[in-house]
């Protein structure tokens, strides 16, 4: 008699209730408001964090440092001068293939292959603040003279020591 007390006692408590009742959900004002708030963040927000020069102009920048340490690294290897020769918006790497020093531009001939492609590129509109100049590696990885280079829209500069050769932020 119990169980047959309570469900009765259940059926009659809920003849008062209305179909759905006790269901969540959100109200009209609730969605329009978030329409809203996703508006306003695609307008204001999301340029700002999509800018695709600054993630160009930081991976020029890492891309210049990296190719500056490959310079060094196979002017050590080799035992010969290793170029790094810069325009506003490319850095070529050439080599003194016959060791004479004497040729082309530093000493290092021009259009050589076989170091990778030995060339990057800036993409879109990055470039060089100011074009560096060109920097030769002698056969013990040492620079002529050290060097800052800086890609515009990246706050940290490239610096190559004189007495080391090497390349940091």
């Amino acid at each position: 008699m119990v169980a047959s007390d309570s469900i009765a006692g259940r059926e009659a408590s809920c003849a008062t209730c209305k179909p759905g009742a006790g269901q969540g959900g959100f109200t009209l004002i609730e969605l329009v408001m978030v329409m809203v708030l996703a508006g306003v963040l695609s307008v204001f927000v999301v340029p700002k964090l999509f800018n695709a020069d600054d993630f160009n102009a930081r991976g020029f920048h890492d891309e210049t440092l990296a190719l500056l340490r490959y310079a060094h690294k196979t002017a050590i290897a080799q035992r010969r001068p290793v170029c790094v020769v810069f325009s506003a918006t490319t850095a070529t790497l050439a080599i003194d293939a016959d060791r004479n020093s004497g040729t082309g531009s530093n000493g290092c001939e021009t259009g050589l292959t076989g170091l990778h492609g030995g060339a990057i590129s800036a993409r879109g509109a990055v470039r060089y603040s100011g074009v560096p100049a060109t920097v030769v590696f002698d056969g013990l990885g040492q620079p002529g003279a050290g060097q800052t280079i800086q890609v515009a829209g990246v706050a940290s500069p490239i610096v190559v020591e004189a007495a080391t050769g090497y390349s940091h932020e």
